[in-house]
């Protein structure tokens, strides 16, 4: 059993920056696509940003140049840097560890862009 813990979330006025984080416990973390994914209030969760084993990413067009997601495999843990934030950005992000064999999430963290 794979838990993943989110922290650094919050409040932040437009234009903003905040840094997420996402530590994972166990042993299949560098084998793992780690993911954030967002679900604004009264909407569907949707892919933010994902990164492979192999560190390829890939970036929803609403945050490309905007957010970048990196992954540090010696401390488990995935992070979401996240510029210029906008009031749509505002949700709760998640993340999220994969593979053909599982799919994990963590609790979420809240995100508040005030404009």
């Amino acid at each position: 059993q794979v838990q993943l813990v989110e922290s650094g979330g919050g409040w932040v006025q437009a234009g903003g920056s905040l840094k997420l984080s996402c530590a994972a416990s166990g042993s299949i973390f560098s084998f793992s696509t780690m993911a954030w994914y967002r679900q604004p209030p009264g909407k569907q969760r949707e892919l933010v940003a994902d990164i492979t084993s192999g560190f390829s990413t890939n970036y929803a067009d609403s945050v490309k140049g905007r957010f970048t997601i990196s992954r540090d495999n010696a401390k488990n843990t995935v992070y979401l840097q996240m510029n210029s934030l906008k009031p749509e950005d505002t949700a709760v992000y998640y993340c999220n560890s994969r593979s053909w064999t599982y799919d994990y999430w963590g609790q979420g963290t809240q995100v508040t862009v005030s404009s």
